[in-house]
């Protein structure tokens, strides 16, 4: 989905969701679901979003080594460059990958490492490495630092919020006592995705809304209360898109929370009802329960 190819969007969608397709028929949660984006064999995030191909020289096998189906974008150079445009998108790329993992359904499970863009080179096979290849750098550039406390400030936005650690998987069902269902969805325009827009191989901007309220009840029957929560995904790699926003279940407005094409903004409430997305981007909102 992240690279760009098309067709995607379902299987995307199932997967943030926790995969319930693998689990629920046996009975399990999703918490039985371990989500990555990337694991020790294969490319590090910092290099899924540097290199086409593996450049596994060091290994000394004449880069014959290693898998050559990577599933990543260089965003338009082979390694390590100075274009500021180019530097810019791979460090939004890296946000988005982060905060679609973070934010999923099940466990999250993070390579060491990628929260302070740590690469191999291009490396995708460096078990035999145990050189600077695979060593930690931890004297941090300012990129470097940035990159981790917004992971930091992801697993605390988990944390903090239940609706992002559900104990049962979500299936659209209406909440109880109130007529919207708990989770939905929605197209640029703001409506429920149809079933033509799931398979159409174009499609690569969709948003989620996970409804808050009296979400779950805890292990010993407790009501488990949650704030509504907004994400718009747009693995678009090209102009941005203007996503409009729905209405909010109070009849306010949505606040944001953190937008990975833009991670000077702070956090406000949005009174317009578009937003505008860059390419490669994810946008969180929240609406926070009544009291």
């Amino acid at each position: 989905f992240w690279k760009g190819d098309g067709g995607m969007v379902s299987e995307f969608a199932t997967r943030f969701l926790g995969s319930s397709d693998l689990y629920e028929w046996s009975s399990r949660k999703p918490h039985a679901s371990i989500n990555f984006v990337t694991c020790h064999d294969g490319f590090t995030l910092n290099d899924l979003v540097s290199y086409d191909h593996k450049h596994n020289e060091a290994n000394g096998e004449n880069n014959r080594d290693g898998a050559d189906h990577n599933d990543s974008w260089n965003c338009g150079v082979e390694g390590p460059t100075e274009d500021p445009e180019i530097k810019s998108l791979r460090e939004r790329k890296k946000r988005s990958f982060l905060a679609t993992l973070l934010l999923s359904q099940g466990v999250p499970m993070l390579l060491a490492g990628d929260e302070l863009s740590h690469s191999q080179g291009g490396n995708n096979n460096a078990y035999c490495q145990d050189n600077e290849i695979t060593w930690i750098d931890w004297n941090l550039a300012e990129s470097q630092e940035s990159l981790v406390e917004f992971t930091r400030s992801l697993a605390r936005l988990r944390h903090e919020h239940p609706v992002f650690r559900r104990r049962r998987f979500f299936h659209g069902r209406k909440l109880q006592g109130r007529d919207v269902p708990e989770v939905a969805w929605l197209d640029p325009t703001g409506e429920e995705m149809t079933e033509e827009a799931w398979n159409e191989s174009f499609v690569r901007c969709l948003g989620v809304l996970l409804t808050g309220g009296k979400i779950d009840v805890d292990e010993e029957g407790e009501e488990i209360i949650g704030d509504t929560f907004l994400l718009l995904f747009n693995a678009d790699h090209g102009e941005p898109i203007t996503f409009r926003l729905p209405a909010t279940a109070s009849g306010g407005v949505w606040n944001l929370v953190f937008d990975t094409g833009r991670p000077d903004l702070d956090p406000h409430p949005c009174t317009a009802p578009d937003y505008e997305m860059e390419a490669c981007s994810v946008v969180v909102f929240t609406e926070p329960v009544a009291e």
